[in-house]
């Protein structure tokens, strides 16, 4: 039981000593930092309407990911047809996961394209090296993802099992989801998010419009004609009521739209955020096709290709809960 738990608790212990590392690398650089004092007044905490749709499609991601992994357990140390087909449910249900990771970080860019909010380009060495761990991460799956590629593309002369097809389409959506995620959390983590503006007061009018000059006198000459002064206040009044009435000014109907793009980038992180968690379940509790398809091996050999996933697997592990406290990061940013 201890010899089968340690292949479970291994990218724990990996993922433990590297985070250990990085925040002892992120105190060493804070000693001495002057930060300003109202630079770091703490924001108040404010509810965030409209998250919905983000947390049901990740928590729809993450109970997909755990009945594939119960499945591919089952059905992995059977007979081969099988394993075939448990490992191709796993690349399908990748390649699923993968392009819709790749939608939401596209459309988080795109918001913040259309967005005017500045950029920080304040000294963060945390930030920082959020980053550079992110991309560096990045390298062992993007190695991996290489090797996937021109193992599928090599295995076009020779009889290939039924998932080549999908284990290239996940292999190259792997690089893209990585690429395009990895631009979402930095550009968010570089956005200052602008300060809420007063609201602009609005603008009465003190003088009645001009409807020319009327005679009542010539009008209603059998009656008493009212006071012209009265008049005039009847009209001011009448008029300051309409404009009261009115909408709203344009920034007010700005900050609404400001408002709605940041429900967006919410939903965003939040579904990112579960769909992190839920790649993350997958290795590190045992359901690693890359092991049990032998389209890399027969390519490489297994020597090469066991030392190349021993390097990426881990690195990938890392990737996905370094995403995961990014993100969160982010959550709280927007």
């Amino acid at each position: 039981m201890f010899s089968t738990s340690l292949y479970y608790l291994y990218p724990f212990n990996i993922e433990y000593h590297i985070f250990v590392s990085a925040m002892l690398f992120v105190m060493w650089k804070n000693i001495g930092r002057t930060l300003d004092r109202h630079s770091n007044r703490k924001r108040p905490s404010t509810r965030s309407p409209g998250l919905l749709l983000g947390p049901l499609l990740g928590l729809l991601a993450l109970a997909s990911s755990v009945t594939v992994l119960v499945v591919y357990l089952i059905h992995v140390e059977k007979s081969e047809q099988t394993r075939e087909a448990a490992i191709s449910m796993f690349y399908c249900y990748g390649v699923v996961m993968l392009a819709c990771m790749c939608g939401a970080s596209g459309a988080g860019l795109l918001v913040y394209r259309v967005e005017d909010w500045p950029m920080d380009t304040g000294q963060n060495p945390s930030r920082t090296l959020d980053t550079e761990l992110l991309l560096g991460s990045s390298l062992g799956s993007w190695l991996m993802s290489w090797c996937s590629v021109v193992a599928a593309a090599a295995a076009a002369g020779r009889s290939s099992p039924s998932f080549r097809w999908t284990c290239l389409a996940y292999s190259l959506l792997l690089v893209l989801e990585k690429c395009v995620q990895n631009l979402f959390i930095v550009e968010s983590l570089y956005r200052r998010r602008r300060e809420d503006e007063a609201a602009a007061p609005e603008i009465f009018s003190v003088t009645a419009p001009y409807d020319g000059i009327v005679n009542r006198a010539y009008e209603t000459q059998d009656k008493r004609c009212a006071p012209l002064d009265a008049e005039q206040s009847e009209n001011r009044q009448g008029f300051g009521r309409k404009h009261a009435d009115g909408p709203l000014p344009a920034g007010n109907r700005l900050n609404v739209t400001a408002g709605r793009k940041r429900q967006i980038l919410k939903n965003i992180t939040i579904f990112l955020f579960m769909c992190n968690v839920s790649l993350w379940i997958l290795p590190a509790f045992g359901c690693r096709p890359q092991y049990d398809n032998a389209l890399e091996q027969e390519t490489f050999g297994f020597s090469v290709w066991t030392t190349v996933l021993n390097v990426a697997i881990p690195m990938n592990l890392f990737y996905r809960m370094h995403s995961v406290a990014s993100l969160f990061e982010v959550f709280r940013k927007v």
